[in-house]
Formats: structure tokens, sequence, C-alpha cells
């Protein structure tokens, strides 16, 4: 593998920017999101020592569903661009049925 920032920490790094944006604006942390979808490209290498800035934009809400899109910089060119969806939850419910599900498997 060459030394150049990975698409998976790219995808993560954007995903975390995303909460960073909404999270303010949630009754957290009663209410969280999760990320239910990401499309996005990865158009130039990143060596070490740049650093990677992004940029997210809360476009569109469908109920408890966000929509943002996403770009990345990395200070000399753009290393990615596209769209990141997230959903908002109620925690104590969705552990609850996080924790059903592990029953349910350990029961199999």
């Amino acid at each position: 593998m060459p030394e150049v920032f990975a698409t998976g920490f790219l995808v993560g790094f954007l995903e975390w920017a995303c909460i960073k944006a909404i999270n303010p604006h949630l009754d957290w942390p009663k209410e969280q999101t999760v990320g239910v979808h990401i499309n996005v490209s990865h158009d130039a290498a990143t060596p070490p020592g740049l650093e990677v800035t992004a940029t997210v934009e809360l476009v569109k809400v469908e109920g408890r569903k966000l929509y943002f899109s996403v770009e990345a910089h990395d200070g000399v060119d753009l290393i990615s661009k596209g769209q990141h969806e997230r959903f908002v939850i109620n925690k104590e419910k969705f552990d609850a049925g996080i924790a059903n599900k592990v029953t349910h498997n350990k029961a199999n």
C-alpha cells in the first residue's frame, strides 16, 4: 500500500464531519444519527503532512433522513466529492433493537 490517505479513512472523515455538523441540532444524547448511505469519489492521493479539510452541507431533510453534500480538500487538490445520508435515531430504542438482535443470534 502506498503511504497516502486511504479511502476508508476518507469515508470515515467525511462521515464524522457530518456528525459534528448535525449534533448541535439534535436532542443529544437521546437523539443520534447513523450513516445509511455514502457515495463519494476519491480523486487524488494525499501524502502524509498535508491537512485534509471537509466541507459538508445538509441539503435535504425527509422526516428523519438527512442528506448531505460532502467534499474533502488536501490544500492542493479537491480529493473527494459526493453525497452522504444519515438517519436520526432514538438511541434507547436503537440500542434495544441491537441487544435483541444479539440475543436472537446467540439463541440460534
